[in-house]
């Protein structure tokens, strides 16, 4: 892996928001394909899925003449709670728009 691209996973701002999520053995499929299976839990983020990484790493790096106006996401689940939970966590304004069909569940999660 290039120096450089690690040291970008390394430096990511992610890291104030996001929990280190653990690798867990998956004994079950890694006998059916016969390989040692781990699988990264990344559902025991804060709003149980990566999405979160994403949207906070680049809400992070916005210049603040940006930050300052506000971010729009359209989003019918994880991605729109990712971005809300970053916004709240920097302080920018943030509008997520969500399809009519969006289960209740996921508007609620927002």
């Amino acid at each position: 892996m290039p120096k450089r691209y690690l040291e970008k996973i390394l430096t990511a701002r992610v890291y104030d928001v996001a929990v280190e999520t653990p690798l867990s053995e998956a004994p079950l499929l890694s006998g059916r394909l016969g390989n040692r299976v781990l699988l990264k839990r990344e559902d025991l983020q804060p709003v149980f899925s990566f999405k979160l990484r994403g949207a906070y790493n680049k809400m992070a790096g916005l210049a603040p003449e940006a930050a300052s106006r506000g971010v729009v996401a359209a989003s019918a689940g994880n991605h729109a709670q990712g971005v809300a939970l970053a916004a709240q966590h920097l302080g920018i304004r943030a509008l997520i728009v969500m399809p009519r069909t969006t289960p209740a569940i996921k508007v609620d999660a927002v």
